[in-house]
């Protein structure tokens, strides 16, 4: 899964695809074309940022943000639309426009955002997060991450299966670096394996995340290779999407884990 952040904020790429105060539709296409280019399957598009501390949009804000490059991208390109998004308003347009999924942070917790979602009848990962952006890295804690993770995402499962959303619809998040210590997203790294038991496809994001800087003090720009090896390493426990910004260098790392995967030990 690719990433592009229609946002003058987020904290890797925010503002690359403006140009003054408006987002640069040729620009944004340009870079859509190299993912598919690079590999992608899946290309994310996001207009709120939710890097900590972040402040939420308003909904015709973020719609406006992202709804021509959904266009455009459905129209345009041969791959799989994902909308990054918790606005039922933008969940329920996308569709309408093409999109083939949701991608929400906060696990369709929003008002509207559960109908809405199963209005859509799109397939939907649902991502934990402790807080909300502007707060979640304000002492986060848990008796045991795992656990209370894995339980999280089975109670909104029960809460989607319940509004008419067939689990075979389902994609779950255990999302690092929300609402999660340095501590806390190594403890999830290495029980991935429990999380997998859920049964559903199971995404993760490391992409250039400052978790990165906290083990060895790399800045945004030099965080290709750690981002690399948390991808191998998440692969080889379980998940099966990989949401980067960098697709080339990620598709050849993980198809090197996938190709040992394979191979019977003799």
């Amino acid at each position: 899964m690719g990433v592009i952040n229609t946002t003058p904020d987020s904290f890797c790429d925010g503002g690359s695809l403006y140009r003054g105060l408006q987002l640069d539709i040729d620009s944004a296409m340009a870079r859509a074309r190299a993912l598919v280019d690079e590999g992608a399957d899946i290309v994310d598009i996001g207009g709120e940022s939710t890097r900590p501390g972040a402040e939420p949009v308003a909904p015709d804000e973020e719609c406006d943000r992202v709804l021509p490059l959904v266009a455009k991208i459905c129209a345009d390109l041969d791959v799989i639309v994902s909308v990054d998004t918790s606005c039922a308003q933008l969940m329920v347009e996308a569709a309408a426009l093409g999109a083939g999924l949701i991608n929400d942070v906060r696990a369709l917790g929003r008002e509207g955002a559960m109908a809405a979602a199963a209005e859509t009848s799109l397939p939907i990962c649902l991502m934990h997060m402790r807080g909300d952006p502007s707060d979640m890295q304000k002492s986060p804690h848990y008796h045991d991450v795992v656990a209370e993770v894995t339980g999280f995402l089975e109670d909104r499962l029960l809460a989607c299966e319940a509004a008419g959303i067939p689990r075979t619809r389902l994609i779950v998040d255990p999302g690092f670096g929300f609402g999660k210590t340095l501590e806390h997203n190594l403890q999830l790294l290495q029980g991935l394996p429990q999380l997998a038991q859920l049964g559903l496809p199971l995404m993760v994001g490391f992409s250039r995340k400052s978790m990165i800087d906290k083990l060895i003090g790399r800045p945004v720009d030099q965080r290709l290779p750690a981002s690399l090896g948390l991808a191998v390493l998440a692969v080889e426990r379980g998940a099966g999407i990989i949401r980067t910004h960098d697709v080339a260098a990620t598709t050849d790392a993980v198809a090197m884990a996938v190709a040992l995967a394979g191979v019977d030990a003799q």
